[in-house]
């Protein structure tokens, strides 16, 4: 994930690192307002790969946001389940990233939470406590639809 490119439209393409560095810029400018980042992934399938989008949602409380997204590639999965699994598992990876590249800089309050592309309607209902517990038991806070627009309209809107 070295070479991992995030896109933003409003700042172009960006290094991992200097994505963390426009969110604490970002988050230093209004610094008395409340922040939440939501992080999550959606996939779609394209012949022999999934296309998996990851999203990094920076929402200023009640005054808007930005956000980030980056594409991985990858061999097809075998089923609906390993895909959401794989979505799952890349969110909470790039939450942990995100967290370690937030720490080098104090005093930033913010809440953060991973945004999973499941539901209380569809396929994906069966998996609901699995994956919110693996996620829950990592420490993160995590949301499901129609509450994780992170994952199911901005990382959605690039897949």
């Amino acid at each position: 994930m070295n070479n991992e490119i995030f896109y933003n439209p409003h700042a172009g393409d960006l290094s991992f690192d200097a994505m963390v560095q426009a969110i604490v810029d970002g988050m230093h400018s209004d610094p008395k307002a409340r922040y939440e980042l939501l992080v999550g992934t959606d996939s779609s399938l394209n012949g022999t790969q999934v296309d998996y989008v990851s999203a990094i949602v920076v929402h200023k409380v009640g005054k808007g946001g930005r956000y980030y997204w980056t594409r991985v590639r990858e061999k097809k999965t075998f089923s609906l389940r390993q895909r959401i699994w794989r979505e799952a598992w890349l969110s909470f990876e790039l939450a942990q990233r995100l967290l370690k590249g937030l720490s080098n800089f104090s005093l930033l309050t913010f809440n953060l939470e991973i945004h999973v592309d499941i539901g209380e309607n569809g396929p994906t209902k069966e998996m609901i406590d699995e994956v919110v517990g693996m996620i829950i038991g990592s420490g993160f806070a995590v949301r499901i639809k129609p509450k994780a627009y992170a994952a199911s309209s901005v990382a959605d809107k690039y897949t």
